[in-house]
């Protein structure tokens, strides 16, 4: 009677024992969540697209921190930056597209983020008289891209725009230096002609240049070069309306 008692408790202590050790161990949990980066990316996409920049930045930056293949991180990376560019936080854009070229120079989106780097200061552009900055930004940015990547896709387009970048620039030292010509500041007028002539050799209004030039330098007393300036009005741009104005302040030298 006695050993079966004991068996009984043995057994009981036993059964304690495993249950306080199955309710006080921790078991494996197994996570049913599976990662997939490019339903990740695609649903970022839609939500840039309908502007819901935050919660696409949340996805992205868990497609950055959870591919450890990095395969996709930088086009999460990209589009980051994208997703600043799009919701005109312009400062921050730069800084992620930036971002993106020095962990990833050597990537074949490269040259997407440099010239869209280029494009965030050629949207700023509002016209020469206050898109002086921007312009000589975007301009530089777009020089950046065609040295260090020839054979970008966008070539074309970024020769039609750094013209459009170097115009705005002309244009407003030209409108400077005709406020200085009004005001018979010549000397500034000089000096303002003078960048136009050096940077902006094929300014749309050069018969107007030579023309301020001429004048201004005539009137320091710069006699020989003003006359060369109206000789060059003359010689190419005969059939423009300031040839006439050449040829009548020839007259007066002359005279």
């Amino acid at each position: 009677m006695l050993n079966i008692l004991a068996r009984l408790l043995t057994l009981s202590s036993l059964l304690m024992l495993i249950a306080v050790s199955s309710c006080s161990g921790k078991k494996e949990v197994r996570s049913t969540d599976t990662f997939d980066p490019e339903k990740s990316l695609a649903r970022a996409n839609e939500l840039i697209e309908k502007k819901d920049f935050d919660e696409a930045r949340k996805v992205l930056l868990e497609v950055k921190n959870r591919d450890l293949s990095k395969k996709y991180a930088p086009l999460a990376q990209l589009k980051l930056a994208d997703s600043y560019y799009r919701d005109e936080e312009y400062d921050v854009a730069v800084e992620e597209y930036r971002r993106f070229l020095d962990i990833y120079p050597d990537n074949k989106y490269a040259s997407y983020a440099q010239y869209q780097i280029a494009m965030v200061y050629f949207s700023q552009i509002e016209g020469p008289e206050r898109g002086y900055g921007a312009a000589a930004k975007a301009l530089e940015e777009f020089e950046r891209l065609m040295k260090l990547f020839p054979r970008n896709p966008y070539k074309e387009a970024v020769e039609i725009k750094m013209q459009q970048c170097r115009n705005i620039m002309a244009d407003y030292e030209f409108l400077v230096a005709e406020f200085y010509f009004k005001k018979g500041s010549y000397h500034s007028v000089i000096r303002r002609l003078d960048t136009i002539l050096k940077r902006f050799p094929d300014y749309k209004k050069m018969p107007l240049v030579y023309y301020y030039m001429a004048v201004s330098l005539k009137k320091t007393g710069e006699i020989d070069k003003a006359k060369e300036y109206l000789d060059l009005i003359i010689e190419k741009y005969p059939d423009d309306r300031i040839a006439k104005e050449a040829k009548r302040e020839l007259s007066t030298i002359k005279q």
